[in-house]
């Protein structure tokens, strides 16, 4: 039996998204996915930094009230 790239049998799909791979193996489906996936991890990173920068706030407003 012949490998037919565009059987969905013979295809594989990566799990996650990896940067710089090939892109044009992959449906609209799939591209649609991928960026919902990327959003979701983008808020996901905003919001670690914002709790981080509130303790960065806390602490060096907490330390520069000892200073005084």
């Amino acid at each position: 039996m012949a490998f037919d790239p565009l059987d969905e049998e013979t295809r594989t799909h990566p799990v996650g998204h990896e940067f710089g791979q090939d892109l044009s193996v992959l449906s609209i489906d799939e591209i649609d996915e991928r960026i919902s996936m990327l959003e979701r991890e983008i808020n996901r990173l905003k919001e670690v930094k914002r709790g981080k920068e509130s303790s960065k706030a806390a602490a060096s407003a907490f330390f520069k009230l000892g200073t005084s």
